[in-house]
């Protein structure tokens, strides 16, 4: 501690509190150490935030707020919504099982990311890499990069779709744009600055729960359809079945909650408000993905509409806004799009580096972290470059990525579970066994209804 005064020029507090927390607890792991011209207010930053968690309870929830929130939130994307749309409109009330089985898959295991990365400061890839070896660590970014490259592919034809229902744009002038200006925000670190405006136009969504109750669903049929678990032995309601839980459980969505848990900087003190953080914003992607079931579920699904594009999906809407349900779903799913796409290449980012031993993080500057930034960019440009393909099809692209979020799961949970089960890792706050097997039994079902998928699409049974 004898560098403390150099470190901490000027700032004798914040000296005076880590000179404290240091010959306690030990100096709590970080990413890296903020560049010059934003330590100053990084050191600031994180003293206010400390001091407000050690006040009152709201304080202290307030400032930790933002990994579970931001992530939960954030899978109410337009791939959520048009998939969410197809369960409805195609099979009623029927399937509203699996949401509830996603949302509680969705529950444990963001809690488990953010557990991890705030007792070890690290990313998943790292460790992965650190305790499983270069291979393992090859095998989970690989299914990361894929899993996130489709995910954006899915945010950026939302922006399409989104932009087309407001304004008529074109995909091409939309995409560029969207891409364009949601990087820069990003990189140049305004995203802290606007993603609680982006998480604000995407809850327009939350309109779908008026529009549910005004439409008069058969609320015995959709409590049927939480409690019963059947379904059609076809190949398209398992694929939307399949599609349901890598929409609600996204590869993205664990890398980043346990990457961007380690970039607040958080501790084990924050444990029980990231906790509350990340069971509200999963709540929330539950109870606004089970109004958008039961809308289209009781306006689309009688009169036998199927989702073809944006528009379909407006339509169950109509019993809240009328004529203006158009306006709402697209400024909703415009919303949604772009704080998905701001997200999703970050998470890419984050696993990149850690499997490659780089440094990553929004307070590194481009030339001491190129990587990071090379691969948000990378990632941005290889989805928009798909999307911009006058042939591809946007709403399949929306729903059929999300089929292939499921398949990769697979690859990244079993992972997660094993490094939440070493006590080299966790320590007191490894998973106990009732832990693990709620776990084990979550991915058994993942595999199953995976393996399910493969049988009839290849025609066996």
């Amino acid at each position: 501690m004898g560098d403390t005064t150099d470190r901490f020029r000027g700032f004798p507090a914040v000296a005076a509190q880590y000179d404290r927390r240091v010959s306690t607890t030990g100096p709590t792991p970080v990413r890296g150490t903020p560049p010059v011209g934003r330590a100053t207010a990084h050191r600031l930053h994180r003293f206010r935030r400390r001091r407000a968690r050690r006040g009152l309870g709201a304080l202290g929830f307030l400032a930790v707020l933002g990994p579970g929130l931001l992530a939960g939130l954030s899978d109410d994307d337009p791939a959520g919504i048009t998939t969410y749309s197809i369960l409805g409109a195609e099979h009623g009330y029927a399937l509203l099982w699996v949401l509830l089985l996603s949302t509680a898959a969705l529950v444990v295991f963001h809690e488990l990311a953010a557990r991890t990365g705030v007792v070890t400061g690290k990313g998943l890839v790292l460790l992965v890499r650190e305790h499983h070896g270069r291979p393992a660590a090859a095998i989970a970014v690989g299914a990361l990069v894929i899993a996130n490259v489709g995910t954006l592919c899915a945010e950026l034809a939302g922006v399409a779709i989104g932009a087309d229902l407001l304004t008529g744009a074109g995909r091409v002038p939309s995409v560029l744009i969207a891409a364009v200006v949601v990087s820069a925000l990003v990189l140049r670190s305004g995203f802290h600055r606007v993603e609680h405006v982006l998480l604000a136009l995407s809850l327009v969504f939350v309109s779908y729960v008026a529009a549910g109750i005004m439409a008069g669903p058969d609320w015995g049929a959709a409590a049927r359809g939480l409690v019963e678990p059947r379904i059609p032995a076809d190949r398209d309601a398992v694929l939307i079945a399949v599609a349901t839980l890598g929409t609600t459980l996204a590869p993205w969505g664990l890398a980043f909650m346990q990457s961007y848990a380690v970039d607040k900087h958080l501790t084990t003190a924050d444990l029980r408000y990231e906790r509350i953080d990340v069971v509200t914003g999963a709540l929330l992607t539950g109870v606004i993905g089970f109004f958008v079931v039961i809308a289209c579920a009781a306006t689309l699904h009688p009169a036998g509409v199927s989702i073809e594009d944006g528009a379909d999906a407006a339509r169950a809407l109509e019993p809240l806004a009328g004529s203006g349900a158009a306006l709402l779903f697209g400024l909703g799913i415009l919303g949604a799009a772009l704080l998905a796409a701001a997200v999703v290449p970050l998470s890419t980012a984050y696993s990149v580096c850690e499997a490659a031993g780089h440094p990553a993080g929004l307070d590194q500057r481009p030339r001491q972290a190129p990587l990071f930034y090379g691969s948000y960019l990378a990632a941005m440009a290889v989805a928009a470059g798909i999307v911009l393909v006058p042939s591809v099809p946007l709403v399949p692209v929306l729903y059929l990525t999300q089929v292939l979020n499921a398949v990769l799961l697979l690859a990244i949970l079993p992972f997660m579970v094993r490094l939440g089960r070493d006590p080299a890792v966790l320590g007191a706050h490894r998973i106990g066994r009732a832990g693990l097997a709620l776990c084990t039994t979550l991915i058994v079902a993942v595999a199953g209804a995976c393996a399910l998928l493969g049988a009839l699409a290849l025609g066996v049974g």
